[in-house]
């Protein structure tokens, strides 16, 4: 039986420009013949859990994943498992991003361990897409750009106050204050990412909290808090379809007269209403990778779109920086223990992330995946909006 399904497979496969057990850098190895059942059975879950249990390896991951990609495999040739299926109906039936389950997301990535993202990105703990342009020659200098950008974009000056919806460990407020002169509020839903930006922000006019976007923000003096700014990197993907509106509405509720917003966000060329069951299972649960499209029709007759910037392709050598720092840094984090005084990061572990890293930046490059920066107003820019690219 076996047999037959590797002939399956290597057909499917064949699709894609990828051989198995193939001589090219691309091709894959298979290690463990249940590969060809498994994956026939329970598809595009499947190949990423039999990538992290060894079925298979490949010595260009990013390459291959470019390939499979870009020929669709993922939808038309391996198929839909019954878990995929009952992900995708899940999706439809209810709010998977609903604010009882938006603390889900939380747990499970963010707080997985502040070493972690310490010993993988960048100095300022930036976890979007950096902006490499005007001569970037590393992460660091990639992701000061792209805060600079930012600030730049919704025209920051000193004593401005600014909103950061998923604030992360707290690197753009921070950046925002030091340089700008700005004070500000970031609200996140890891409990870890807000212990720690409180720490690093302590001195200055940044307040961070643990809640929901959809859960208000009290002025001192009585009354929901305004901002001249607001701002939202990279946590958009945890929105979803059913929340697009709401989160429009709560941000130009939230903006003063004249406000901007900068929505800064891993985008795709379709709407869809889930992403893939292997996200969904072992990395960002709940997650949805908006459309413009999607984000258009949320934000109409709420808020104006004065600017749309694309680049996409940015997020590519982002994706290889982080898969550098984690792999360079492994033997270091393969050490660690825990509270418990188990391991903290398995084998197992270390193949799932690279699977992450490198199943992204393949979906990048063959331009399932893009990364927008759209500003927003209220509608009352008389004087107009300037775009700002360098």
């Amino acid at each position: 039986m076996n047999k037959k399904y590797e002939d399956i497979l290597r057909k499917l496969f064949l699709i894609a420009d990828v051989k198995i057990n193939g001589d090219r850098p691309w091709d894959m190895k298979v290690h463990n013949p249940r590969f060809y059942g498994r994956v026939l059975k329970g598809g595009e879950l499947a190949i990423g859990e039999s990538y992290m249990d060894g079925d298979w390896d490949t010595d260009q991951l990013a390459e291959w994943a470019y390939k499979v990609t870009s020929a669709k495999l993922d939808r038309q040739a391996v198929g839909l498992s019954w878990q995929e299926k009952l992900h995708g109906l899940q999706a439809r039936i209810i709010n998977m991003q609903s604010k009882y389950r938006s603390y889900q997301v939380g747990k499970e990535h963010y707080d997985v361990g502040n070493d972690l993202y310490e010993h993988m990105l960048d100095k300022r703990m930036i976890y979007s897409c950096g902006y490499w342009r005007d001569g970037a020659g590393n992460l660091d200098e990639a992701q000061e750009r792209k805060l600079d950008l930012i600030c730049r974009k919704i025209g920051l000056k000193k004593g401005d106050s600014v909103l950061d919806i998923g604030c992360g460990w707290g690197g753009f407020l921070i950046y925002a204050a030091e340089r700008y002169g700005i004070n500000g509020v970031g609200i996140s839903v890891s409990k870890e990412q807000v212990d720690y930006g409180r720490a690093r922000s302590r001195g200055l006019p940044i307040e961070i909290l643990f809640q929901d976007y959809r859960e208000p923000i009290m002025d001192p003096k009585g009354g929901e808090r305004k901002f001249d700014h607001a701002v939202s990197v990279g946590m958009f993907e945890h929105v979803g379809s059913k929340n697009y509106q709401t989160f429009m509405e709560i941000i130009a509720m939230r903006l003063k007269p004249k406000g901007l917003f900068l929505l800064h966000t891993i985008g795709q060329p379709t709407s869809q209403k889930t992403n893939s069951s292997w996200t969904h299972k072992y990395i960002f649960p709940n997650s949805q990778i908006p459309s413009l499209a999607q984000i258009t029709k949320a934000s109409e007759g709420i808020l104006n779109i004065e600017d749309v910037h694309v680049f996409g392709m940015d997020y590519y050598p982002t994706l290889l920086a982080w898969h550098k720092n984690f792999n360079n840094n492994w033997n270091i984090l393969k050490n660690l223990r825990g509270k418990d005084g188990d391991t903290k990061y398995d084998e197992r572990f270390r193949r799932m992330w690279n699977y992450y890293l490198l199943g992204a930046a393949g979906m990048v490059k063959s331009q399932q995946l893009s990364l927008w920066q759209i500003v927003f107003s209220r509608g009352d820019i008389s004087s107009g909006y300037q775009s700002v690219r360098q």
